[in-house]
């Protein structure tokens, strides 16, 4: 029982630390990359709203309570991407101190759509099990584990930059949100339902 709940683990970490989930990947790196080390821990529940979000419609979707066209999903992913890139656009150093909720729901929201985007898949991995509840959570704790791997290293990564460089942390937003947005855009294309 243990090696099925380390598998379905290991399954959610490797999701997040894969080439393959380069739009999970872009998704945690616009949301980031505004931030730096000392802000650590507004990141990580920002990360845990996203993974909140996901698990719930990972397990409504997984055990057939919901269901959305795969087409419509795999259009939206990028979508999300593309609204968290340009918001960071509007990036002012004091925006970041601001204690408003709507991040939070905004990347909560965004989690729903991504949590559907996986939900086939695990679906077919699941085949037949009577219980979903424990591959779930493993899989949840997993994608967990490697987005806070991914944050830490984009947090040392702009904290770095900034400091042993002259680059300004509106300037670094701007980069890195352009280069996010210049390679979500054929995503998007390509998606286009």
């Amino acid at each position: 029982m243990m090696t099925y709940f380390w598998t379905y683990l290991l399954l959610g970490f490797q999701h997040i630390l894969n080439w393959q989930a380069v739009d999970h990947l872009l998704f945690i790196l616009s949301i980031t990359c505004i931030f730096t080390w000392t802000d650590m821990k507004h990141v990580l529940w920002l990360v845990t709203a996203f993974t909140l979000g996901h698990s719930m419609t990972l397990a409504l979707a997984t055990i057939g309570w919901i269901a959305v066209n795969p087409i419509w999903i795999e259009f939206l992913i990028p979508c999300t991407i593309l609204i968290s890139a340009l918001r960071n656009l509007n990036f002012k150093d004091s925006a970041r101190q601001n204690s408003s909720k709507l991040p939070y729901l905004t990347v909560l929201f965004f989690g729903l759509i991504h949590g559907l985007g996986f939900s086939n898949y695990l679906q077919s991995l699941l085949g037949k099990e009577t219980s979903i509840f424990s591959p779930l959570l493993a899989f949840n704790i997993g994608l967990e584990c490697g987005q806070i791997i991914v944050v830490a290293a984009i947090l040392i990564f702009t904290t770095a930059l900034m400091s042993f460089t002259r680059f300004k942390r509106i300037h670094m937003v701007y980069v890195i949100s352009g280069i996010t947005i210049g390679l979500v855009l054929p995503m998007l294309i390509e998606r286009m339902p």
